[in-house]
């Protein structure tokens, strides 16, 4: 659970912009979303695997 305090005088839209920050950096929302739904870890391998080849030809066609 995130807490985020608020000093005194300070507004609550900067307030909620930095509990929306810190929500942002500790990556939440995707281990949320990524328990709802079982992946085989065969399909996770294969998905890591095309974004390693999609990566090394973005790499090969800057050179």
């Amino acid at each position: 659970m995130l807490i985020i305090p608020v000093k005194e005088g300070e507004s609550i839209d900067r307030a909620l912009k930095r509990f929306k920050r810190k929500f942002d950096r500790t990556r939440m929302l995707r281990k949320l979303r990524q328990q709802q739904e079982f992946t085989k870890p065969s399909v996770k391998r294969r998905q890591q695997i095309l974004k390693a080849k999609y990566i090394q030809s973005l790499r090969q066609a800057e050179d």
